[in-house]
This record gives structure tokens, C-alpha cells and sequence, in this order.
């Protein structure tokens, strides 16, 4: 389809116009939301969850086929990027299914699928692309086992920590907005049609945003969260500066990273930190810094933002 659009437009155009397709379409299919999507039931374990229940759930089901959709009608796609989008049909589909479950899935089990879907990703990379990374100016050609293993920390790491920071409405959608258009403007020549899908997929989150805004009539879920940690992961590897996602999705980090290193280290190593802190962090700052969700969206958008201007210094 890129190619016939080509014979017209020039890039710029052609990805303008799959924008304003993305959104639109997103919009239409979330105002009149599919029949069979869940209701949230609230989570006990959550700050503030009870006002969650009864709102449509597993929307990312919807935005994720939307930007699918826009991917092969504006995109030019190889082979590669067919193998990505299946598996980040894979991970939004395995979110979906835990948000329809009566019963929360396991998490060693929702951990083994994105253990495949990682590996699976990361293998197809290789197969692909050399090895080489970038810390700065410095080059260095990792070993393919190597840089395998690190990959598959890359890919689980990012889909949990966004995963875990969807829990105030507008939070994840926004920062992943900051942090999708911050990999697009850095490595707009690195990640090529890469940085396409990213401002398509900014498109669909924007029109999700519309609905999700507090006080929100609709959550994404599993469904949503954990597709979008995969595809950040994928933007991350193929701008070939992957240690660089640290700074360009810090506040997913800090947010929901802290509360996983806490967990691992309670269960698995008997070492309990962060006694006094509440996680995720934006559940510490609501309830014991009194901040809104309006404040907690805002202060944590500007901290991403600021990231990111330190993360294109170090890149430049």
C-alpha cells in the first residue's frame, strides 16, 4: 500500500495522513467500544481502585488493531517488521486474555509468555541487524549470545515497567506519548520507518487519551500496557543505542521498576527495601504527598520530558 501512496506523496505526507487515520479511526472504534470487552472489577490492592470497577477494560485490544491496521496501509513494510507486529499481536493479545479472565493469570505465567515473546523478538532482531551498539560515540560489537540475553532483559523489563505504571488515568498513555515521540526525534534517521510507526502509534494512544483522561470512561488494560512496553523495546533495539532507553523511559522505570526490583528481592532473596514507600510510585505520591491524578500525569510527563532532553545530549 506505501507504494502507491508514494507514486503521490512524499514521505512526510504519507505518515501526516496516516496520523490523522490512526487517530480517527481509534476515536470511532473507542466511542462505540466492542461489545464483548470487559468490565473492570476495581483492585483491592490499588490505591483508589474501587472507582475503577465497572469501567470498560482491555481497551488496548482496540488501539493496538488500529495502529496495526495503519501500520500496513502507511508503512513500508519488510518481512522484519511483519514478525515484530505479530508478536505485538501476541503480547496485546495475551494482556486481553488476562483482562477477560474471571481470575487474575498467574504471574509466572503472564512472565513465561513474555519470556517467549522476548526471545522470539530478540532472535528475529539478530537475524536481521548486527550487534553492534552505541554507548555515546562508543561503539561496540557485542557477542550474538550476549547481546541475545541482554536483549531478552530489554524486552521483559520494558513490557512490565509499563505495565505496572498504567494505574492513574492518563499516566501510561502520556508517557509513552513523551517517550515514543523522544525515540522518533532522536533516531528519526536510525530507526527509519521505525520512527513512522512510532507517530502512528503516538496517534492511537492520543485518541485513547481523549476517553482516558480523569476522570476516564474506559482502561487499556493488560491489553494495552503490555503491548505498548514490547513495541518500546523494539523502537529501543533498532535505534542501536539500547542502553539509552534507561533515560528515555525513566519514569516507567522509576514508577514501575522500583516496585518489580522490590518484589524480586522480597520473594526470592528475603531483602526487604523500600520499607516506607508505597509502589508503584505514582500510589506513594497520591497517597502520602497528596498529589492528584492531574498533578501525578503532569510532574511525571515533565520528568520524562527532561530525560529525554538529557538523553539527546548524551546521543548528539
Amino acid at each position: 500500500m506505501y507504494k502507491i501512496w508514494s507514486n503521490y506523496l512524499n514521505t512526510n505526507q504519507i505518515v501526516m495522513i496516516g496520523i490523522v487515520v490512526a487517530f480517527i479511526m481509534t476515536f470511532l472504534a473507542l466511542k462505540h467500544p466492542l461489545p464483548f470487552l470487559p468490565s473492570d472489577k476495581g483492585r483491592e490492592y490499588a490505591l483508589n481502585g474501587a472507582l475503577s470497577k465497572g469501567k470498560i477494560r482491555g481497551v488496548g485490544l482496540t488501539f493496538v488493531v488500529c495502529f496495526l491496521i495503519c501500520s500496513f496501509l502507511f508503512l513500508p513494510i519488510d518481512r522484519e517488521y511483519i514478525i515484530y507486529a505479530i508478536l505485538l499481536f501476541g503480547a496485546m493479545l495475551s494482556g486481553y486474555l488476562d483482562d477477560a479472565s474471571d481470575t487474575a493469570w498467574n504471574e509466572y505465567k503472564k512472565g513465561l509468555i513474555d519470556l517467549i515473546l522476548s526471545v522470539i523478538a530478540i532472535l528475529t532482531f539478530i537475524d536481521f541487524n548486527s550487534t553492534t551498539i552505541y554507548i555515546g560515540t562508543w561503539e561496540l560489537i557485542l557477542p550474538k549470545v550476549v547481546y541475545v540475553i541482554l536483549g531478552i532483559i530489554l524486552f521483559w523489563v520494558s513490557i512490565n515497567v509499563t505495565n505496572c505504571t498504567d494505574g492513574v488515568d492518563g499516566l501510561c498513555g502520556s508517557v509513552s506519548c513523551v517517550v515514543l515521540i523522544s525515540f522518533a526525534t532522536i533516531f528519526s534517521q536510525t530507526l527509519g520507518k521505525y520512527a513512522m510507526a512510532n507517530f502512528l502509534f503516538v496517534a492511537v494512544l492520543l485518541a485513547y487519551l481523549y476517553f482516558n483522561t480523569s476522570p476516564s470512561s474506559m482502561l487499556m488494560g493488560d491489553a494495552g500496557s503490555r503491548a505498548i512496553g514490547f513495541f518500546i523495546a523494539i523502537i529501543a533495539i533498532k535505534t542501536q543505542h539500547p542502553l539509552i532507553y534507561i533515560l528515555l523511559a525513566g519514569v516507567f522505570i522509576i514508577d514501575g521498576g522500583l516496585g518489580l526490583v522490590k518484589v524480586f528481592l522480597l520473594r526470592f532473596l528475603k531483602i526487604r527495601i523500600l520499607k516506607n514507600t508505597l509502589t508503584p510510585i505514582h500510589d506513594h505520591v497520591r497517597k502520602n504527598f497528596h498529589w492528584s491524578d492531574t498533578q501525578v500525569v503532569m510532574r511525571f510527563l515533565i520528568i520524562q520530558a527532561l530525560l529525554a532532553v538529557v538523553a539527546y545530549v548524551i546521543v548528539a
